[in-house]
C-alpha cells in the first residue's frame, strides 16, 4: 500500500494530535456517549500537552461526526489548531486511542483501514463502461469510456442478410472490448490502483479481460454482480469486491513474507531483506526501502528512535541523530519514523497479521522488517 494520501502530515513539523474515534450508534444512549468519548479524547490530549488551540479544533471535529457519516469509526489528525487529515475507518478500533506525539500515530490507520487495497471497479456493457475507484478516501469517479452503439443487437433470423448483421454486431462488441480494455488500462496506471474488477455484460467482461496487458489481466477479478446501468450495485456486488481485496491481500502478504525469509538469508546472494531496527534504520536513510513490513503485535514498534525535520534523519540513538545533522533531535516510536519516511520515499506497506491468528511464525523479527531495492552488491 501507498501512503501518498498521508502526504498532508509530512508538510508541517508537529506535535499531532492522533485521534481514532468511534461514533457510536446514532441514538439517545449513542449521542451521550460520543459526547463522553469526545471528552474523555480530548482530556487525555490536554494531559499529554497539547495546545488549547488544536485540542478545540479536534472536539469540534469529533462533535460534528455522525455515525451514517462514519459507521466504523473516523482517525482525526490535527496540529498547529487545525484538523490537518480525516478519513474514515474501515473497522472501528477496539479501543479508543488520542495521542499527543512528535510525529503522526499512523500504523493503527493501516490496521483499520489503510491495508485495504485501492480497488478499480469497471462497470461494463457493450457499449462502454464506467471506472470507479475505491481506497482509503472513499469513492471516486474514476472516468468512463463510450464505444459504437449501433450495432448492439443480434437477431433470431437464420436470412443470410441477417446473418451479415449479426457479423456487424460481433465486431461491434470486439470494438468496444478493445477500447474498454485499452481505456481501462490506462485508468489503472493514472490511479495507482492495485487491483481491478470488472462488473457487468457477461460477454463483455471476458472480452475485456482478453484484451488487457498481462500485467493489468493478472490483477483483474470478475464478478456476476451488479451491472453497467444506474443503481446497479447491490449488498452482493459489494461483498464481491470486498471479497476480491481481501485475497489480494492474503496473496500478497503471503508472497512478501515468503520473499522476505528467502531475501533475509542471502543463500543466493546478497540479502535484499532486513529486520530490526538497528538495520531498518540503515536501510530508511539510504531510500533502500522497497515494501515496509509491519507486524502490530511486535515489541519493536514502540521503540525509541531519534529523528529530525528530515525524514532520512533516523537515527537508533540522540548522538547519532546529531552526527547526522539534526541540533535538536527528537525521541518517537521506531514504526512512527520508519512510516513517515516510507511515505515520502514512496515505499510500499504491508500490515502482517499477528502470527498467532495466521499459523505463521514471528517474522519480522520485532514486527520491523523491509524488502529492499537494492543491495551493495547490486548496486555496483
Amino acid at each position: 500500500m501507498q501512503l501518498s494520501f498521508l502526504a498532508p502530515l509530512f508538510d508541517r513539523r508537529g506535535p499531532w494530535a492522533s485521534v481514532y474515534f468511534d461514533p457510536a450508534q446514532n441514538d439517545e444512549s449513542g449521542a451521550k456517549r460520543r459526547e463522553l468519548s469526545v471528552r474523555e479524547a480530548c482530556r487525555n490530549l490536554e494531559e499529554e500537552g497539547a495546545d488549547a488551540a488544536t485540542v478545540q479544533a479536534v472536539r469540534e471535529a469529533l462533535t460534528d461526526i455522525r455515525p451514517a457519516d462514519a459507521p466504523a469509526g473516523r482517525a482525526i489528525f490535527a496540529a498547529g489548531g487545525e484538523v490537518v487529515l480525516s478519513l474514515n475507518l474501515s473497522r472501528p478500533p477496539q479501543r479508543q486511542i488520542a495521542r499527543w506525539t512528535a510525529l503522526p500515530r499512523l500504523t493503527p490507520l493501516l490496521e483499520l483501514s489503510a491495508q485495504d487495497p485501492v480497488c478499480l471497479v469497471a462497470y461494463i456493457d457493450r457499449t462502454g463502461a464506467d471506472f470507479e475507484l475505491r481506497g482509503a478516501t472513499g469513492p471516486q469517479d474514476a472516468g468512463q469510456v463510450a464505444g459504437r452503439r449501433w450495432p448492439v443487437h443480434r437477431t433470431a433470423s437464420a436470412d443470410w442478410s441477417e446473418r451479415h448483421f449479426q457479423l456487424k454486431v460481433e465486431n461491434t462488441w470486439d470494438h468496444n472490448a478493445r477500447e474498454i480494455a485499452e481505456a481501462l488500462s490506462s485508468a489503472y496506471a493514472e490511479s495507482g490502483a492495485d487491483l481491478v474488477v470488472l462488473v457487468g455484460d457477461p460477454r463483455e467482461r471476458p472480452a475485456v479481460r482478453d484484451k488487457l496487458p498481462e500485467a493489468v489481466r493478472e490483477v483483474t477479478v470478475e464478478t456476476e454482480h451488479g451491472g453497467h446501468a444506474a443503481g446497479s450495485s447491490s449488498p452482493a456486488l459489494e461483498e464481491a469486491v470486498e471479497q476480491a481485496r481481501r485475497e489480494y491481500n492474503r496473496r500478497r502478504i503471503e508472497e512478501a513474507l515468503d520473499r522476505f525469509r528467502a531475501g533475509r538469508s542471502g543463500t543466493d546472494g546478497p540479502a535484499d531483506a532486513v529486520e530490526g531496527v538497528p538495520a531498518l534504520v540503515e536501510a530508511v536513510r539510504e531510500h533502500r526501502i522497497d515494501t515496509l513490513l509491519i507486524r502490530p503485535d511486535g515489541a519493536d514498534l514502540a521503540r525509541e528512535t531519534w529523528v529530525g525535520d528530515d525524514p532520512d534523519q533516523v537515527a537508533v540513538r540522540r548522538t547519532d541523530a546529531q552526527i547526522l545533522g539534526e541540533g535538536d533531535p527528537f525521541s518517537v516510536r521506531a514504526d512512527d519514523a520508519l512510516l513517515r519516511t516510507a511515505a515520502v520515499t514512496d515505499a510500499d506497506v504491508l500490515i502482517i497479521p499477528p502470527s498467532d491468528s495466521e499459523g505463521r511464525d514471528d517474522v519480522p523479527a520485532g514486527g520491523l522488517g523491509a524488502l529492499l531495492r537494492w543491495t551493495y552488491a547490486s548496486a555496483g
